[in-house]
Parts: C-alpha cells; sequence; structure tokens
C-alpha cells in the first residue's frame, strides 16, 4: 500500500471522527446542556410544542462534506505523484474547514433553541471548544508540515550534482 494512500486512511479516519463529534455536538450535546435538568426527548417535546425543531437530516449532511472530501484525499493517495506531505496538508485542511463547517451546521439546531428556550443561539456545552481547538492544530500542522517539505525539498536539491560540474 502506498505511503501516501496510508496517511489519506489515518487522515480520513480522523476527519470522520472530528465530524461524528461535531454531530453528537449539535444534536445531543448542546440541547442538553441548552435546556438543563430535561432529557433529549424532553427537549424535543418542548422544542415541538414552540412549533421549533431540530434540522437532524441538515446537519448530518453538512457535516458528510468533510468526510466526503477526506475520502477524495485518501483515494489521490494512490497517485504515483502523491506525497505523503501533500495528502496530509489536504486532510489537515479539511480539518481547518471544519470549524466553519461546524458553525453552519450548528446555525440552525442553535436558533431553534434560541426560539423554542427563550436563550442565546450559540453553544451552551463547552465541548464545541475540541472542535475549534482541533481545527486550529491542523492549521498549525499545515504550516509545520509546509516549511519541513519545503526544507527537505531544498536540501534534497542542493545535494544533487550540477550535470556539468562533473567534468571538470
Amino acid at each position: 500500500m502506498p505511503r501516501p494512500f496510508v496517511v489519506g486512511l489515518i487522515g480520513t479516519a480522523v476527519v470522520v471522527a472530528y465530524a461524528a463529534f461535531a454531530a453528537i455536538q449539535i444534536l445531543v450535546l448542546n440541547p442538553l446542556a441548552a435546556a438543563p435538568g430535561l432529557t433529549l426527548g424532553e427537549v424535543r417535546a418542548e422544542l415541538g410544542a414552540a412549533g421549533e425543531t431540530i434540522d437532524v437530516m441538515g446537519v448530518l449532511v453538512t457535516l458528510a462534506i468533510g468526510p466526503l472530501l477526506a475520502v477524495v484525499f485518501a483515494l489521490s493517495g494512490l497517485s504515483r505523484a502523491a506525497s505523503p506531505a501533500g495528502i496530509a496538508i489536504g486532510q489537515l485542511g479539511v480539518l481547518v474547514c471544519g470549524a466553519p463547517a461546524y458553525f453552519a451546521a450548528s446555525f440552525g439546531p442553535g436558533m431553534a433553541l434560541a426560539d423554542g428556550f427563550g436563550i442565546s443561539g450559540g453553544d451552551h456545552s463547552p465541548w464545541s471548544a475540541l472542535l475549534y481547538v482541533v481545527s486550529l492544530f491542523a492549521l498549525a500542522g499545515i504550516v509545520t508540515i509546509a516549511i519541513a517539505d519545503a526544507r527537505r525539498r531544498s536540501a534534497a536539491l542542493s545535494r544533487q550534482v550540477p550535470v556539468g560540474a562533473a567534468q571538470s
């Protein structure tokens, strides 16, 4: 199995875990934190009584974009032209985009909670911070890998002997 493909598979697993946790945060943890003392069923019943719902399918479809992109990056690792650094940067880029995707996916449910309970539409569960921290570390990872790869390539080029230099 080519090394870039293995990097792609690992990246895909991390992206899927990120998306799954984001879904749990939006659909379970945040509603429970927004209405302390109520069960998830009671939260949904209260929302229904207020004419509000949480669009589960909309959340899942929005969050599925990241894992689909991660699979594309993993499959591109089968190409001979693929490098482990390039695949890693692509997968980390998907994780960086996870923060805005999380925000987009949570906006509607947050507004439903706000309208149903007369609260703010923001995150009430502290666990959303984990998603933002992972996205921030992914951004730092992109910078780190890009710099290390550029240095590696530069060192490899400087070790090559120019064609005309060996004939002196």
